[in-house]
Order: structure tokens, then C-alpha cells, then sequence
């Protein structure tokens, strides 16, 4: 089972920045990273043991304020966006820590299941978690703000992304205070291996 696991690629990646020279930049920094050992060892610390895939694109500060302005009404750059296809956090954890938990539960399921009919993912194929897209200029920005290297915070960032489409939020002082707490952990994990 491990060796199928290991075989499997978990993270599709694509690296569109706003210029062919940051293409090149960020491809050389994640050339450098064990990305798919980083989303499994956040599966790991969140007690997720399903296959599961992803997507993680490498953007430009003007492709990510797009999307920051289209789905969170926010017109400039971020670091880090997620696009979970979850229905519902696959993660056990308390509902202050979670995005569910700031929705309201839909009162008439018929109604619901007559408008989308359920998706079924063959099982071996895996859950596909969904999207993260992280800000190139904007992680080096960070990088050098904190005073840590560029591959660091995009470990860091994308941490947080896999951490939101497992169903994690930080939009409660609850749910920021564990999602840090749960990437640190997580990068402590990743740099002692490494």
C-alpha cells in the first residue's frame, strides 16, 4: 500500500507567474522541495489516511488579485488562496476551527439533491481536495519581510492551503490560532527529515 501511495502523485503543479523569468525562479525553488512529501505529511498531522489529490498553481500577484477580487471581494494580492470540492471538512476537529462551521446547513436536502447530484470519484483515483494557488512575488515578498527563504514560506503556504481544503478555517480566533499551530508542527516535521 505504501509503495502504490508512493508511486501515486498527489499534487498536480503549474507555475504561471506574471513573467517567464519568475517562471523559471519559482520552478528552480520547487525543483528543490518535496511538495508531495509536504501535503503528506499535513495529511499525516491531521489524521487523514485516504488518497487524495490536488492541484497547486504558482501564480503572478495580478492572476491571484483577480481571483482574490472575484470570490472574496478583496481587490489586491494575497499569498494563498484555496479551492476546496469538498462538500463538507474531511478533517475531525471542532466546528470554530472549520469553514462549515460559518455556513448554514441547508434545511431542505431534497431540494438540494434534486439541483446537484452527488459526485463519485472512483476509488482509486482519490479525493481530489481542489485547488491552491500561491502568490510567487507575494511569498518572496514575505520571505524576505520574515527573513526566512522563499522555499520555507512556500512550504508554509502551501501547508495552510492543503490545511483549508481538508475543511480547516481561519476566519475565527480559534480556527487561526490551530492552523498556525498545525503548520508549524508541520514544517518542524518536514525540516527534521529533511
Amino acid at each position: 500500500m505504501a509503495e502504490a501511495e508512493a508511486e501515486r502523485h498527489l499534487v498536480e503543479v503549474y507555475i504561471d507567474t506574471d513573467s517567464d523569468e519568475e517562471n523559471e525562479a519559482a520552478t528552480h525553488v520547487l525543483e528543490t522541495l518535496d511538495i508531495e512529501g509536504a501535503v503528506r505529511q499535513t495529511l499525516r498531522a491531521v489524521n487523514i489516511e485516504q488518497p487524495v489529490t490536488l492541484t497547486l498553481v504558482i501564480s503572478g500577484d495580478q492572476a491571484i488579485q483577480a481571483l482574490n477580487k472575484l470570490y472574496r471581494r478583496q481587490d489586491k494580492p494575497t499569498d494563498v488562496l484555496s479551492f476546496p470540492l469538498l462538500d463538507k471538512p474531511l478533517v475531525r476537529a471542532p466546528a470554530e476551527w472549520l469553514w462549515q462551521a460559518l455556513e448554514e446547513a441547508p434545511t431542505d436536502t431534497s431540494a438540494q439533491a434534486e439541483t446537484r447530484p452527488a459526485f463519485v470519484t472512483p476509488g482509486e483515483l482519490g479525493t481530489n481536495l481542489g485547488d491552491i494557488i500561491i502568490s510567487w512575488p507575494t511569498a518572496l515578498r514575505q520571505a524576505h519581510e520574515a527573513g526566512h527563504s522563499v522555499a520555507y514560506e512556500l512550504l508554509f503556504l502551501l501547508c495552510h492551503g492543503v490545511l483549508h481544503l481538508l475543511g480547516y478555517d481561519d476566519q475565527t480566533e480559534a480556527g487561526y490560532r490551530e492552523m498556525v499551530l498545525r503548520q508549524e508542527e508541520i514544517l518542524a516535521a518536514i525540516l527534521q527529515k529533511g
